[in-house]
């Protein structure tokens, strides 16, 4: 089957199929060696958003509850943004309390 690229309509590339346990097939250009095992922290993901994160949840805690007052008419509204005024508060909460009790707090 061709795609956008041209291949498979009897081009040549470089590029060659190689089976890797645990994963699935890869193609890997040539003159070059399959990755065999990538982690998280490689790419940073491994992180917190540290102080500048929980200054945001609390500034969206005023946000949420800001928004009671407007026009709508309904109960709905406000339930749904107090529940969730009350779970970001929770969780950073719950947050602040993990860093105090962590070994190695932020």
């Amino acid at each position: 089957m061709s795609d956008a690229t041209g291949r498979g309509q009897g081009r040549q590339t470089s590029a060659r199929v190689v089976e890797q346990p645990d994963r699935e097939a890869g193609i890997v250009r040539a003159g070059e060696t399959p990755i065999t095992h990538e982690r998280p922290e490689d790419w940073g993901w491994h992180g917190e958003a540290g102080k500048a994160g929980r200054i945001t949840g609390y500034v969206m805690i005023v946000a949420l509850l800001v928004m009671l007052f407007g026009n709508h008419e309904g109960r709905i509204e406000d339930l749904w943004l107090v529940g969730t005024a009350l779970i970001v508060l929770i969780s950073l909460i719950w947050d602040s309390r993990r860093r105090k009790n962590a070994w190695r707090s932020r």
